[in-house]
């Protein structure tokens, strides 16, 4: 059989900058802070979608993918394959990085659909695919979720890419998850905000802060201003789509430890909450507010800042509880 575009089998996609797959928009990088630009190249929360309707005993998947140098830590990471059926890991592959190749994934006796994630951190491009023994048509497509924030939304300390807050609750929310979460960044960037105007979506989550306590110290006030300018400009491009303002989770050694401007980092995520309140209270009925505080414990936390895999369960749990307390999603 022949190569299959993947275009129509890829979800997760917000830009294309050529065959890859790109988490900012490529025309409007100049105005990016570089480490946004950095993270944006990995295709974090990208992946195949697919239904075999007459039997397919496995897929095959060409990529290409950039190799690691000698002392790369990518070079520990493994390079796996991992096929997913509903909430269930079904299967994994792995195989060595090559600048280009393919990949077999061996397939249960069900017609699907399954979800098939690649190896984020080797940025591979994906470049056709084909059913073995069968046919591989593109699953059906669920509503489109914009999910920006930081390392934690990106899924830092997570073992598997399916295993990320965004992916877990989207999986359980039956929504397509688009994850916009730049490590290191995440500062309440408006030229961030203005690209999310841009893209088409069902719903939206912003779950952003942490990095406002350190890197770049803002100040309670600050943060609050940016957080009403963030949404304002968001909602030029979605005036009336659904969303919800996560503030930042528990972060044990700045909770009561002022920062280079003085502020805790409970005052800046009370600081973000109260925006997205005095938006609503604007006539914003649209717009949910999901506190942090507390969500989270320190046996959730790897290195008292990210998520484990049962943190990032816990926090996705919280997620679609409080998108379907809010109206945002089908109960």
């Amino acid at each position: 059989m022949t190569w299959l575009d993947p275009g129509p089998f890829l979800r997760g996609v917000a830009w294309r900058d050529g065959d890859r797959v790109v988490r900012a928009d490529p025309a409007d990088a100049g105005r990016l802070a570089w480490d946004i630009c950095e993270r944006a190249a990995l295709p974090i929360g990208v992946r195949l979608e697919f239904t075999v309707p007459d039997g397919a005993r496995a897929i095959e998947v060409r990529y290409r993918a950039r190799l690691p140098g000698p002392g790369d830590a990518l070079r520990e990471l493994a390079h796996g394959f991992a096929l997913w059926r509903g909430g269930h890991c079904v299967g994994e592959s792995f195989a060595a990085p090559a600048e280009e190749t393919a990949v077999t994934i061996q397939l249960p006796p069900d017609e699907g659909p399954f979800t098939l994630h690649p190896p984020e951190s080797h940025a591979p491009v994906i470049l056709g695919l084909r059913g073995v023994g069968g046919s591989v048509l593109p699953a059906p497509a669920r509503p489109r979720w914009l999910v920006h924030g930081d390392s934690i939304t990106e899924g830092w300390w997570s073992t598997r890419p399916a295993h990320s807050w965004p992916a877990t609750a989207g999986r359980a929310l039956g929504l397509d998850p688009v994850n916009l979460g730049y490590a290191g960044a995440a500062r309440g960037e408006l030229p961030v905000a203005q690209q999310l105007a841009t893209l088409p979506a069902e719903l939206l989550t912003l779950a952003f802060g942490t990095n406002c306590w350190s890197g770049i110290p803002y100040s309670a006030p600050l943060l609050y201003e940016t957080t009403r300018a963030f949404v304002t400009l968001v909602r030029q491009g979605h005036p009336r789509t659904p969303l919800l303002l996560l503030s930042p989770v528990p972060r044990p050694e700045a909770e009561s430890t002022p920062n280079a401007l003085g502020a805790t980092l409970a005052e800046l995520r009370t600081a973000m909450e109260e925006a997205a309140r005095d938006l609503v209270a604007a006539g914003d009925a649209r717009l949910a507010v999901l506190s942090g505080r507390g969500l989270l414990t320190a046996e959730h936390l790897a290195d008292g800042l990210h998520p484990n895999d049962a943190g990032h369960a816990v926090l996705a749990s919280a997620v679609a509880d409080a998108l379907r307390a809010a109206g945002f999603v089908r109960p």
